[in-house]
C-alpha cells in the first residue's frame, strides 16, 4: 500500500490543478496497464470526517480536522507488486513536486495471522480469507 501523507494544502481542500490530474491519471492509466493497481483514491481532508475511539464497550466519536496535517492520510494506492523494488520504481514515478510524502507499507495477507490461530474457527476465518484473496486475483 502506498500512503500519500495529507499536507496543509489538501487538509485546506486544495483541489489538484487540471495538468497535476492529468499526470496522475496517465500513472494511474500505466499502474491498470502493468496490472498492478487494485485500488487507489485521493481522500476529501480531515475536517469532513470522524474518528471513532474503542475502549470496551464504549465508542467514542469526533469529528475532524484532526492535526498535524503531515500525519494524517490524503490519499492511497494499493499496488500488487512482487518485491520492495517492484513497488519503489512505481513510486518513483508518482508526478509530485511539492515536498509531498508517501509512506509504503505490506498489507498482512492470511498466511502471516496462522501461526497464532489455534482454533476452529479461526482457521475457518484463515481459509474464507485466502478463498476471498484467490478469488480477487483472478479477477
Amino acid at each position: 500500500m502506498v500512503i500519500v501523507k495529507a499536507n496543509e494544502r489538501s487538509e485546506a481542500g486544495q483541489m489538484p490543478s487540471e495538468a497535476e490530474l492529468v499526470a496522475m491519471g496517465k500513472l494511474n492509466e500505466k499502474m491498470i496497464k502493468a496490472g498492478v493497481l487494485a485500488s487507489g483514491e485521493g481522500l476529501h481532508p480531515t475536517s469532513r470526517g470522524w474518528r471513532v475511539t474503542f475502549q470496551g464497550g464504549k465508542r467514542d466519536v469526533v469529528q475532524g480536522p484532526f492535526s498535524p496535517a503531515k500525519e494524517q492520510v490524503g490519499g492511497f494506492w494499493i499496488l500488487n507488486v512482487k518485491s520492495q523494488d517492484e513497488v519503489l520504481e512505481w513510486v518513483k514515478q508518482i508526478p509530485f513536486t511539492q515536498g509531498e510524502v508517501v509512506e509504503i507499507r505490506k498489507a498482512f495477507e492470511p498466511e502471516d495471522f496462522e501461526p497464532v490461530v489455534k482454533t476452529k474457527a479461526g482457521k475457518k476465518v484463515i481459509a474464507d480469507e485466502k478463498k476471498f484473496y484467490k478469488k480477487q486475483k483472478k479477477s
